[in-house]
């Protein structure tokens, strides 16, 4: 009798230990699902704030994470980078495209410049921050304040990959109706005055500890009443830069841009 209640309390025991037994087992798989169904959620959010809906999420995951956030054995080229290799050209020809046809008078010079003005880091930026990416930025553990400092650095580098990564998903069409929707309007805006390229390259040769420029006339052409001016501008441990124009000072601000362009330098010109 005894040990007929034995059993029966062993058996009940163990079947009010089974369900809790069971349920621990399957805690790890359900919060896995729950943490899916969070990241789902989120890239459904994301997708259309941008606008564009992923066959494949793997793209625009990629686009939006730093190499920081790599796990161990991860390639940088798993980062946005490549990315923002690819969408950096794929925006220059969108928006040369759009520029081509929105301003059919425009000469090549003026078509240049407005291209700059409108793929330069900033301006991608801008674009970065209204469709609300600052905070789907995905980085490591950095600290909360090189944390805010790293996000707002590449939030431009961070658009050029959303936008290489909808080419690669959807091609040319899907891209160009993703620019033209975010540029348009900026394209359309009165063009920022830029800065004589001569006080740019000035304050860049002083930032590295550099002498004022020196221009030179290298040769006059053409008559008393239409000259042309060819004129050198020299700084010291570079190659010097030429510039033509029908006065000289003309001629200055075009070899100001030429070594403004040859070395990289930011700011702009004003031809």
């Amino acid at each position: 009798m005894k040990d007929e209640a034995k059993d029966i309390a062993t058996q009940s025991i163990e079947a009010q230990a089974a369900p809790e037994s069971e349920a621990a087992t399957k805690t790890p798989a359900k919060k896995r699902r729950v943490r899916k169904a969070k990241a789902t959620d989120a890239n459904a959010a994301l997708e259309a704030r941008i606008g564009y809906s992923f066959s494949d999420p793997n793209l625009l995951m990629q686009a939006i994470t730093h190499v920081s956030a790599l796990k161990s054995g991860r390639k940088r080229g798993d980062s946005y980078q490549r990315l923002e290799f690819l969408g950096d050209h794929v925006l220059g020809l969108v928006v040369s495209d759009m520029l081509y046809h929105a301003f059919p008078n425009a000469d090549e010079g003026e078509l240049s410049k407005r291209l700059a003005e409108l793929v330069r880091k900033e301006s991608c930026a801008d674009v970065a921050k209204s469709l609300g990416l600052l905070d789907d930025i995905k980085l490591g553990s950095v600290g909360s304040s090189a944390d805010a400092r790293l996000r707002k650095s590449i939030l431009g580098d961070i658009c050029e990959a959303v936008i290489g990564a909808v080419f690669l998903d959807g091609g040319y069409a899907a891209v160009a109706e993703f620019v033209k929707r975010n540029w348009t309007e900026r394209m359309h805006k009165p063009r920022r005055p830029l800065r004589d390229p001569k006080t740019v390259l000035q304050e860049w040769a002083q930032g590295k500890g550099l002498p004022t420029p020196v221009y030179r006339e290298v040769e006059r052409t053409g008559p008393h009443h239409d000259p042309q001016f060819r004129v050198a501008v020299d700084l010291p441990g570079l190659a010097p830069a030429e510039g033509i124009g029908g006065s000289k000072r003309a001629a200055e601000k075009v070899a100001a841009s030429v070594m403004i362009e040859r070395e990289g330098v930011g700011g702009g010109n004003d031809g």
